[in-house]
């Protein structure tokens, strides 16, 4: 592989190991919730969105710079942006938190962070193997999987959701959690749909 082709997928890891951190960061801050450190959380945790941030401007201005690609120019860009939004709704999670003034943590919370954590690393991993993206054969193993998790996702959601009245006996208490298991709901999803964006570099290379 040429040096040049080797700085994309390096940068696709460097993006996806910032979306591991944040998912751990918000796993940890939800098993040991502590309201009066919410304000703390949410420094640390757009520190690490903003290195995402970081590396999906470095992806951009290496495309528009580059005269040849190792894949569809859009495609590598598309893959860039959905990493970038794994981060993005991760932070959101504990953003909601905050707005809802929320003083207790539902246990659906923590387990649903550490599925968000399983889809991130399984996502680090699709895209270390993405270089092999000629050779398919793995990769189209990882997405599946991947979608399976993701509906492991879908599964706890409803189950979260229906929970949230047995939580709380206020009506704005469940609504709060409601939205946000409709924030850890979404973080699932953009996990996913980098998984997409993958399945159609292949279908292109096949």
């Amino acid at each position: 592989m040429a040096k040049s082709d080797r700085l994309y997928f390096e940068n696709y890891t460097a993006a996806a190991q910032c979306c591991n951190k944040a998912a751990a960061y918000l796993q940890a801050c939800l098993t040991n919730y502590d309201y009066a450190n919410i304000e703390t959380m949410l420094r640390e945790m757009h520190e690490l969105e903003h290195a995402a941030d970081g590396v999906k401007h470095e992806m951009t201005a290496m495309l528009a710079k580059a005269f040849v690609t190792p894949m569809d120019r859009e495609d590598m860009a598309q893959i860039s942006a959905n990493i970038d939004e794994v981060a993005d709704f991760i932070e959101e999670v504990l953003q909601r938190i905050y707005v809802n003034r929320i003083q207790t943590i539902m246990p659906e919370a923590v387990a649903f962070a550490g599925k968000i954590v399983e889809c991130c690393q399984m996502m680090t991993d699709m895209l270390s193997e993405l270089p092999n993206f000629k050779k398919p054969k793995k990769l189209h193993e990882m997405i599946i999987n991947l979608s399976h998790k993701e509906e492991e996702c879908d599964q706890l959601y409803l189950e979260a959701t229906l929970k949230a009245a047995d939580f709380s006996s206020d009506v704005l208490t469940v609504i709060f959690w409601r939205e946000i298991f409709d924030k850890l709901e979404k973080c699932a999803d953009a996990c996913e749909h980098v998984g997409d964006s993958i399945e159609t570099i292949v279908m292109k290379n096949s």
